[in-house]
């Protein structure tokens, strides 16, 4: 009996696919060859250029986030997604460029958590690379169990057996030729994908007649089903945004987009998670390593476009999803077990492209999703190698061995992500899962680094108390919520948890701080503001080089942009 699939691939789907694969097995062979040290493997030998960087940037975060979970709230709740990216990306993008990178790249550390290591100490260290490695592992499994969604949607297998191959893939081109590798594919895989979502944008707003047509369908399908559905203002207009915040208040609506999204959880994700730092440390020089967020912030901007209307566009467009928006629970989806908003762009594919641009569109996809959990786990990867192994468990050995215990943690997570990812799988929108930890792990470092970073008095005691404390306040708001001690819809518990664990950080790092002993000043050239000559700031070969080659000129330009984009739409 054939395997009952969401999607019916044709033969040339299916080469277009095949030769997707023959290139990234290829990129990792070819990477392999250059991969001689742990500085290769982990940083691609500092020597790639910022344009490349700069792309794996934002192809890193290109995964199943920005695809399956953005559209996945566009179906939901429309326009107010784009926070995420206008309002909860490109600043902390900016500021990490112009700001934060110096301090990275000119210590010379290998990882965010080394950065912990020589600002605060082992202590402060050893809680962020453990936090940062199970947050790593969780991640990834978002990413697999959507990889494994459309290997189940294409050929019908069981999830389980899905998950498996779409993990084997995967890591065998990191494991391969290690960060090379995954940025090389990154940069490819970023091509793909937007050949893959530009199709559905420009077919499915065809169908609807265009922006107007497709505002009168969301605003006649919220008006036929005012209980189950978000109002149409609210769905077509980015600000207040009620939403996605949870707030009914309009003015408390800002108020947490704004600071709960806008700075706690952007700033804590963009400016610490190494997943994206890593590809800026893998430049060939201070200035490219300066301008590769901002670089990365030109496409971020216009994402959106292509993740966040194919959402929009499917609820209007696709049966099953327009039904569950109203309040049905129907069987089937892309897990084989109810429709989820998070099948959006599958159905999407199935009900608009022909031959040939399905086949484009599910590797754009897998490109993604492999993406997404390439640079989970080589991030991964990277923290145990250098930062548990090294530090705390077999230290002076030669750098063959930490090249293959990073080859060794590869498989080890990707093993246990395919675990995690049946945690993704109890989610109908992925976002709540992420946003959720995030709040647990990125707010309270990013406190964290905060004070480091600009307070010389913070304390090495406490660089790990207030991330203890953080983290756990934070849990503490979820496990809350889960109880029903308090509810708040779409994204607000998520926002409140964050918000939380970072004035729980601070409180806890500023008080331990004023009890105890800091650093010397000499310790601290290098790691703290007031103590770095501010030379060292700036690529002195910037000055000579036209305004659209400079970080700050750059990164001002992209801001500007967003606040147009802003009050657009």
């Amino acid at each position: 009996m054939p395997l009952e699939t969401l999607i019916n691939a044709g033969f040339v789907d299916y080469l277009i696919l095949l030769i997707y694969f023959v290139f990234v097995l290829g990129i990792g062979l070819a990477a392999r060859h250059q991969v001689s040290d742990s500085l290769d493997f982990f940083l691609s030998g500092r020597s790639l250029p910022g344009w490349v960087t700069g792309l794996a940037f934002v192809s890193a975060n290109l995964g199943a986030v920005e695809i399956m979970g953005m559209s996945a709230n566009g179906a939901q709740i429309g326009i107010p997604t784009v926070h995420y990216f206008w309002i909860g990306a490109i600043p902390a993008m900016v500021f990490l460029g112009i700001v934060m990178m110096p301090f990275y790249y000119g210590s010379g550390v290998r990882s965010v958590p080394e950065f912990m290591l020589k600002r605060f100490g082992p202590a402060a260290h050893l809680v962020n690379a453990i936090s940062f490695a199970l947050a790593q592992l969780l991640i990834a499994g978002i990413n697999l169990y959507l990889l494994g969604t459309i290997v189940h949607a294409l050929l019908g297998w069981p999830l389980w057996v899905a998950l498996i191959v779409a993990a084997v893939i995967v890591l065998a081109y990191i494991s391969l030729g290690g960060l090379s590798a995954a940025i090389y594919n990154e940069v490819l895989q970023f091509f793909v994908i937007v050949a893959s979502l530009l199709p559905l944008v420009i077919i499915g707003l065809h169908r609807v007649g265009g922006w107007n047509g497709l505002k009168a369908k969301i605003t006649a399908a919220a008006e036929a089903h005012p209980d189950a559905v978000t109002p149409a203002a609210q769905q077509l207009h980015s600000w207040p945004g009620q939403a996605l915040s949870g707030f009914t208040d309009p003015v408390m609506s800002v108020i947490g987009i704004t600071l709960g999204l806008g700075f706690v959880l952007s700033f804590g994700y963009w400016t610490t998670n190494f997943v994206e730092v890593q590809r800026a440390m893998a430049s060939d020089s201070l200035s490219s390593a300066r301008k590769t967020p901002i670089i990365g912030a030109f496409p971020k901007m216009l994402v959106p476009f292509l993740t966040v209307l194919p959402g929009m566009l499917a609820a209007v467009l696709v049966p099953e999803i327009a039904r569950m928006k109203a309040g049905e629970k129907i069987a089937g989806g892309a897990s084989g077990n109810v429709v989820q908003y998070n099948d959006s762009v599958l159905f999407l594919i199935r009900n608009l492209l022909p031959t040939g641009l399905t086949g484009v569109a599910i590797t754009g996809l897998l490109a993604a999703f492999m993406a997404g959990m390439a640079a989970n786990i080589s991030a991964f990867n990277t923290v145990f190698s250098v930062d548990i192994w090294q530090h705390y468990v077999i230290k002076d050995k030669a750098d063959v061995y930490y090249v293959k215990v990073g080859r060794i943690a590869t498989v080890v997570a990707t093993v246990v992500a395919i675990g995690t990812a049946f945690l993704a799988s109890g989610f109908s929108n992925i976002m709540d899962y992420l946003q959720t930890l995030f709040g647990f792990f990125n707010a309270p470092l990013f406190a964290t680094f905060v004070l480091g970073m600009f307070w010389k008095k913070s304390t090495p005691h406490a660089g790990w108390s207030g991330l203890v404390v953080g983290t756990l306040s934070a849990v503490t708001v979820w496990v809350m919520s889960l109880t029903g001690v308090f509810t708040l819809p779409g994204q607000g518990t998520a926002f409140l948890a964050a918000t939380v664990g970072f004035l729980a950080d601070i409180i806890v790092s500023v008080v331990v701080s004023l009890f105890t002993t800091p650093k010397p000043a000499a310790e601290l050239v290098g790691l703290v503001y007031s103590e770095t000559p501010k030379e060292s700031f700036v690529d002195p070969h910037e000055k000579s080089l036209p305004w659209y080659r400079r970080t700050v000129p750059l990164g001002m330009t992209v801001l500007a942009i967003t606040v147009v984009l802003n009050i657009i739409f």
